[in-house]
């Protein structure tokens, strides 16, 4: 059984880490940071790298990462100031998105069309720290429960963001929906990125963030020239997809209302054509529901029903795709691209 949290509105912040903090596993990390938490390390430079982690509790890469950062400079001051951010240490214990009483700590942010709440109480207060303490660059954290590529996140096309996101890799997403998330937060001050680090329990995974952080601690300033177009892919956001509460779904259940195929996620980062099947449908309603970045339903620009299957109508790249049914219903089922020119 879930425990009932109490939720405090002040945020807790520290300037000395936890002794067994390295060492210690994700799922007993509550016993050490039992709520969200800030801790400000000292570095040779004194404007902020802030790193966000398990904002969601079941994807602890950044956690990993974090724990291989501090091991490797154990007893040394860091390049330059660090903050490091634990979010829901509660629903990582039982290595889930999040608890059923809790929020999406990853729409809780300013922005967010969510009611005022301790929850968004507390990120305001951070962003409100992190503007006093000149910060470099934001990173958030997360993992995938389906199959994807490593690709970084950005919520404005601006060169530092480009330079930030491409360090990463070339692979780049614009989104600007859903709102309240922690990087569209922190990019209302600093370069802000969200990393998307392929599924939790690839170990690839952990050493490709602990490099990025590594990195941006070593980096003095961004580049001045602009990015250069042909060393990144970059895709734009367009619709986010859920499935119809009112609808009963599964992958492996053909007398649900909407039945939806096994290979599904095998779609993801893949430029699919109008006609793709996701599925078969019982009856005349559309199960799925898409809206644009401002919220507004789209399903009919992407979906239709044709002899009981569920296809797409236009070309488009489909993201996050996954099998897991409690991650859909708690988020979404998919994100819809396009390819961006700049």
């Amino acid at each position: 059984m879930q425990p009932k949290q109490a939720v405090n509105q002040v945020l807790k912040q520290f300037d000395i880490l936890p002794e067994s903090l390295p060492d210690i596993s994700v799922e007993q990390l509550y016993t050490l940071i039992p709520e969200p938490a800030l801790f400000h390390l000292p570095g040779k430079r004194q404007d902020t790298l802030f790193v966000s982690v398990l904002l969601h509790g079941n994807e602890p890469t950044g956690f990993l990462a974090v724990q291989k950062l501090l091991q490797k400079y154990q007893g040394q001051l860091l390049p330059r100031n660090l903050t490091l951010f634990f979010g829901n240490t509660q629903a990582a214990r039982f290595n889930l998105r999040r608890l059923d009483n809790q929020p999406d700590f990853n729409r809780i942010w300013p922005g967010t069309p969510l009611s005022d709440s301790p929850e968004t109480a507390w990120t305001q207060q951070i962003c409100d720290v992190m503007k006093s303490r000149a910060t470099f660059a934001s990173i958030d954290v997360h993992n995938n429960t389906g199959l994807n590529p490593h690709y970084a996140c950005i919520n404005k096309l601006e060169d530092n963001f480009l330079h930030l996101g491409s360090l990463f890799g070339r692979l780049l997403v614009h989104f600007t929906h859903p709102k309240g998330v922690q990087s569209g937060a922190f990019a209302e001050f600093c370069p802000a990125v969200t990393l998307e680090c392929g599924r939790p329990d690839q170990p690839h995974g952990v050493e490709h963030v602990f490099q990025f952080i590594d990195s941006c601690l070593h980096l003095q300033a961004f580049p001045v020239n602009p990015v250069v177009r042909q060393d990144v892919d970059i895709y734009h956001t367009v619709a986010q997809v859920t499935v119809d509460e009112r609808v009963a779904f599964s992958f492996n259940d053909d007398t649900t209302d909407l039945s939806l195929n096994l290979d599904l996620e095998r779609l993801n980062f893949t430029e699919i054509q109008a006609g793709t099947v996701f599925g078969k449908v019982k009856g005349s309603r559309m199960p799925l529901l898409a809206r644009d970045n401002d919220g507004q339903p789209i399903t009919e620009k992407f979906f239709r029903l044709a002899d009981g299957q569920l296809q797409i109508t236009r070309p488009t790249m489909p993201s996050m795709l996954t099998l897991n049914e409690r991650v859909i219903r708690q988020d979404c089922l998919c994100y819809l691209m396009e390819r961006l020119e700049f």
